[in-house]
């Protein structure tokens, strides 16, 4: 199977003849396939002394604009040179004849992601608050760029975002419930769906929004001190509100006091370790550097598990359709239904902020 999947992913003949026509030619070549992701697809390539990072959405059926990866392309290429740390782009092509749908190639960045485990460096209580002050100032950047002055003022609708993520997120869940029905029903979901409808807030602030912002998708340098260098998996960014982000930035956030996780196979839990602030404090720091109030927690955060809840299906989906090797998407199966009885007691006050 797994040789099988990698050939849908890539044409190594076509990509290298492609590559040859737009960045010259180079003496070695490599591709491998990063399997750290969940969602959109990412390559290692070696373009002769050059690193470089494609992406590409996963192969077979999906809902529609899930992976589109030629509108990550277009945030992350507009951000170039801002407060924002993103990759330096280098091309993005249409050509689904090349390696069987859309993609983009940006630099490799060199650094840390974090996800089961901190790196030695930042394992003392000084350094890993400073590891969480840097990930809500990052939040903090996205939310202050000036998306017009970067040519981003038509990359979305921000009147109504929060109603359009419930209703856009329903829609994603109904298509993967039409796959996943024969095997079992989450009727939770659909409870969580008619409280969110009842209670979109209907004025938010406008901003760009980064969609999937969390831990796992930036980058520590390898410097002693954490520092920021990388913003990564823009798939779902557009403009709209910007709690949103925040509220699913807190929902993947442990503190200590916090029950075992529903669903542990989707939980980074380093942040429980002494010294990283808790979600109360990020909070803090995020209405501090934005002057944006945090209100309205309880919708925020059980939209963020709703939409995890969704994605969950959405990967069962396509487990059950053979179009994916992810030893992840299986367990959907019932983490997907421990996610919508989370979502539920966060509605009900049962897991406060």
């Amino acid at each position: 199977m797994a040789d099988d999947y990698y050939e849908r992913l890539v044409d190594e003949d076509a990509l290298r003849t492609y590559l040859e026509s737009e960045l010259g030619p180079a003496d070695g070549f490599d591709v491998q396939r990063h399997r750290e992701g969940h969602s959109n697809e990412t390559l290692f390539l070696q373009w002769g002394d050059r690193d470089l990072v494609v992406r590409r959405p996963p192969p077979g059926e999906t809902a529609d604009k899930a992976h589109d990866v030629l509108r990550e392309y277009r945030v992350v290429d507009a951000l170039q040179d801002g407060p924002v740390p993103v990759p330096t782009t280098v091309l993005a092509c249409d050509d689904e004849s090349v390696i069987g749908d859309e993609f983009y190639l940006m630099e490799r960045v060199e650094g840390d992601v974090i996800r089961d485990a901190e790196p030695e460096r930042f394992a003392d209580p000084d350094r890993r608050r400073r590891l969480g002050e840097e990930l809500v100032d990052g939040l903090a950047a996205i939310h202050g760029v000036d998306y017009e002055a970067v040519g981003l003022g038509e990359f979305g609708h921000p009147e109504g975002f929060a109603e359009r993520q419930v209703r856009r997120w329903s829609e994603q869940l109904t298509w993967a419930f039409s796959k996943t029905a024969d095997e079992r029903e989450v009727p939770v979901l659909y409870d969580v769906m008619e409280w969110l409808t009842d209670n979109a807030p209907e004025d938010h602030p406008h901003t760009l929004v980064h969609g999937d912002y969390k831990l796992d998708n930036v980058m520590y340098g390898p410097s002693e001190d954490p520092e920021l260098v990388g913003v990564f998996d823009w798939e779902m960014s557009t403009l709209g509100d910007p709690l949103t982000d925040l509220g699913w930035m807190l929902s993947v956030w442990r503190d200590p006091k916090d029950p075992e996780p529903p669903a542990s196979n989707m939980v980074t839990r380093v942040m429980e370790a002494e010294g990283y602030p808790t979600r109360r404090e990020l909070v803090d720091r995020y209405e501090a550097k934005t002057g944006i109030e945090y209100e309205n927690d309880r919708f925020y955060r059980a939209l963020a598990v709703y939409k995890l809840a969704a994605l969950g299906e959405m990967f069962f989906a396509r487990y059950l359709q053979d179009d994916a090797d992810d030893p992840l998407y299986p367990k959907m199966e019932e983490t997907v239904p421990a996610l919508g009885e989370r979502a539920m007691r966060i509605i009900d006050g049962e897991e406060p902020l």
